[in-house]
């Protein structure tokens, strides 16, 4: 009870970027950060100062785009503190623990691929020798939505391996990006509330997270229980997100894993070692949002029995990932 205690205390410090990199390091997992048009760089800028201060990881941030070669990307991976000296020549070179990929959904297929490789085996081999990840390895796709329900699209594989999608609009600030005179962009120091102009250093006053309170997270989520009528909860959202005929696909079984996995770490987070109602469904939001393939009115099959399509299209007229879900979280609760 200690324990969840100082998790509980310790979060209410933490900005919404920080919370979303605490839980996937205590997941072990690796999360999706959506930004906007115009504060996508300060978003990538802050990622990178809150894993140097907050969590003291070393962190590399990739810049990438339709131009970007799979040579290039391998390249990047590695931070120049961990890059070995000893040659292109089969030389074993250390990933950074945290790797930032902007507009990573504008890079080729085959790129993402090599990433999922990375995530989920922790080495990769290279034109230019081998690149291992450390153990807590983070990737983190960053990627630009054009409105506020826009879904930019990822490989199918690496999007399903990612637990948690986060969007942080122009309007939720920066921690760290808000401390200094000429971080953020100019379009965000518009946009930015409060801009706190001071001469001392940008970690002075802010929580640090090592890795025993990582573990701490992860051994609190370990205890939280589950109540029957809980457990059914979970099931039906799964059950009725599959069913819903504005859903293509996209809620695999490993979502589902994910989904109480994510349920138990926000537990934890907020002080309790049980699951309620309301934590499942926030965790439902953070995990299937971007896994939900919309459907389209020509694939509905009710088209197969006589339905006209523009009636189809109008009942679908309503579909994104946050209407489905909201329509969805409708179910009755369990008390």
């Amino acid at each position: 009870m200690d324990d969840l205690g100082e998790i509980s205390r310790l979060v209410q410090e933490l900005s919404d970027l920080e919370v979303a990199i605490y839980l996937c390091l205590a997941a072990r997992e690796h999360c999706r950060i959506d930004a906007t048009a115009d504060n996508i760089d300060d978003v990538a800028k802050e990622l990178a100062l809150i894993c140097a201060h907050t969590f003291d990881l070393t962190c590399v941030t990739i810049d990438c785009s339709e131009a970007t070669t799979l040579d290039e990307f391998n390249s990047e991976l590695v931070s120049a503190n961990t890059r070995n000296s000893a040659g292109p020549n089969n030389a074993e070179n250390r990933a950074a623990s945290v790797v930032v990929a902007k507009n990573f959904d504008h890079v080729a297929d085959r790129i993402q691929l090599q990433a999922l490789e990375l995530m989920c085996s922790k080495k990769l081999r290279t034109y230019n020798g081998f690149v291992e990840a450390p153990e807590d390895f983070l990737f983190v796709p960053l990627v630009m939505r054009k409105t506020e329900h826009d879904q930019p699209a990822l490989n199918f594989n690496l999007n399903d391996n990612l637990i948690i999608s986060h969007f942080h609009g122009s309007r939720e600030g920066f921690i760290y990006l808000e401390e200094s005179n000429d971080w953020l962009s100019d379009g965000q120091m518009s946009a930015s509330s409060v801009v706190r102009k001071s001469e001392a250093p940008l970690h002075k006053g802010r929580p640090s997270i090592d890795y025993k309170a990582v573990e701490q997270l992860r051994g609190a989520s370990d205890n939280v229980t589950m109540g029957a009528d809980v457990v059914r909860y979970h099931q039906d959202i799964a059950v009725f997100l599959r069913l819903s005929r504005a859903v293509a696909g996209g809620i695999s079984a490993r979502s589902n894993v994910y989904f109480r996995k994510l349920s138990k770490l926000l537990a934890a987070l907020h002080g309790i070692d049980y699951l309620t109602p309301s934590i499942v469904a926030l965790a439902a939001k953070k995990v299937f949002r971007h896994r939900i393939i919309v459907a389209k009115p020509e694939d509905d099959r009710s088209l197969q029995y006589g339905s006209d399509l523009k009636a189809v299209a109008q009942v679908l007229s309503y579909a994104t990932p946050d209407t489905i879900l909201d329509s969805v979280l409708t179910l009755e609760a369990p008390l």
